[in-house]
């Protein structure tokens, strides 16, 4: 049984995490838990699930702490030194929901995810009777928003008087961005900030295509920068004064720097992914730090194995997402809009962004069977090699070659759709782009 993929369980609620799977796995996670913490995003099927977490959870004996609606990195703050659920698909469209579980702030790690889906395939039965739990609800939304503002003054000047321009997408943001960029003094603009499960506003998923009201807005008004969040509040855009969306990488490289120059530690490490730019490596260790890489959804994982070998980890991030060990060890997405408001605040956008080498980035899809995938990722871990015999191969995850100009690029296979994914960054990226996506499809003709 697969239930997990990278960030939890997520699909369509009458087909896939349908109430008979939440009440599962409310009872498979309530077999550790003495008091879990349940929560949701603004989804309609929410509340049907949630029901069906908390009756899973109590009659696994444990003691459910309802939280309501409230985004993602709220719930994974109130489950600090306890377990936690989140009802919530993310990004998805409104049709799905999902289910996140933490402990202690955490995301689930492989380990729990593999004794959840055992408990649900053997159909675990409810404790005795006498030993079933019971349910309080208590409200942590204003303790964390309170927290993400005062880590935030840790890092700048408060952004008094700043423009700062939030589309909450009619999502969880609504209930926290503007609430603590308010806290810190700046002048919000708040767009589609009522939470509405069916997404009215514009898809849940922040990208280029979806954000135009936000970039419009920005371009038109000036002198202000926006935000955008998906439906649970743990990613983050971020569009310029030109109403263009900043690549993710950028703020990487950005956020990433200023962790490593303010750390007081003698190894300063930032974690991130395979297909993550070369411009946060050069940012990294330009402050004095360096960059370890770790399989995409695996960030917390890259983060105990850094620590593991020695290395104090400052910020751990993949695009869209980050990590702020320093606050907490889950995905914030409001706290990355405080953070970054500050430092905007401090110094300005454009000078946050003049050191980062941006060269032209591309990401292609190319057919794959899954099937293939496997037979086809030998062949380009020999072929690509050959092609560039100059360049620094990491086969680790995926097949990755580096440049001694810092270009790149990786193929790696999609775990979710039959693709191999090429990503690359180069001042010639069509030319590089070009010549990879030939050695791929080259090697899934030969398979195939």
């Amino acid at each position: 049984m697969d239930l997990f993929g990278t960030a939890g369980i997520r699909g369509d609620a009458r087909t896939r995490v349908t109430p008979e799977l939440a009440l599962a796995v409310g009872r498979a996670a309530g077999a550790d838990a003495t008091e879990l913490v349940v929560g949701r995003d603004g989804r309609e099927t929410g509340a049907a699930l949630v029901a069906a977490v908390e009756a899973g959870a109590e009659s696994a004996g444990a003691t459910v702490r309802r939280v309501g609606v409230v985004p993602t990195p709220t719930l994974a703050f109130a489950s600090r030194g306890r377990r936690g659920i989140q009802v919530t698909a993310s990004h998805n469209p409104p049709q799905d929901n999902g289910l996140k579980l933490f402990v202690d702030g955490e995301e689930y790690d492989g380990e729990a995810e593999r004794r959840v889906e055992e408990r649900v395939a053997e159909g675990l039965e409810p404790t005795t009777w006498d030993e079933w739990g019971d349910a309080t609800s208590f409200d942590p939304l204003a303790d964390y928003r309170d927290a993400v503002a005062a880590y935030a003054r840790q890092h700048g000047p408060a952004p008094d008087g700043q423009t700062v321009v939030v589309d909450c997408g009619n999502g969880m943001a609504s209930l926290a961005t503007p609430q603590v960029l308010r806290a810190l003094g700046a002048h919000v603009v708040a767009l589609n900030a009522n939470v509405d499960g069916h997404f009215p506003g514009r898809p849940s998923k922040p990208t280029p295509e979806t954000l135009g009201d936000l970039m419009a807005f920005v371009a038109d008004h000036g002198n202000c920068i926006g935000i955008a969040h998906d439906g649970d509040a743990d990613r983050i855009v971020v569009v310029d004064g030109d109403g263009e969306v900043v690549h993710e990488d950028t703020v990487l490289a950005i956020v990433a720097e200023h962790y490593v120059r303010i750390a007081d530690v003698s190894d300063p490490v930032v974690v991130t992914t395979p297909n993550a730019s070369g411009r946060i490596d050069e940012r990294v260790d330009a402050a004095g730090g360096r960059v370890e890489r770790v399989k995409l959804g695996s960030l917390h994982e890259g983060i105990a194995a850094a620590r593991e070998a020695g290395g104090d980890v400052v910020f751990a991030g993949e695009p869209w997402k980050h990590i702020h060990p320093y606050f907490g060890p889950w995905i914030d997405g409001v706290a990355s809009a405080a953070l970054l408001s500050t430092l905007v605040a401090d110094r300005g956008l454009p000078a946050l962004r003049e050191p980062v080498s941006e060269r032209p980035y591309r990401k292609v899809s190319v057919d794959c069977p899954d099937d293939a995938k496997v037979k086809t990722m030998e062949l380009v871990g020999k072929r690509l090699p050959a092609l560039y015999p100059e360049a620094d191969v990491n086969t680790e995850y995926g097949v990755r070659v580096n440049f001694a100009d810092g270009s790149w690029a990786l193929v790696r296979p999609s775990g979710t759709e039959p693709y191999v994914r090429v990503y690359a960054e180069s001042d010639d990226v069509d030319a590089l782009v070009g010549r990879v996506v030939e050695c791929v499809e080259s090697a899934v003709a030969d398979v195939s």
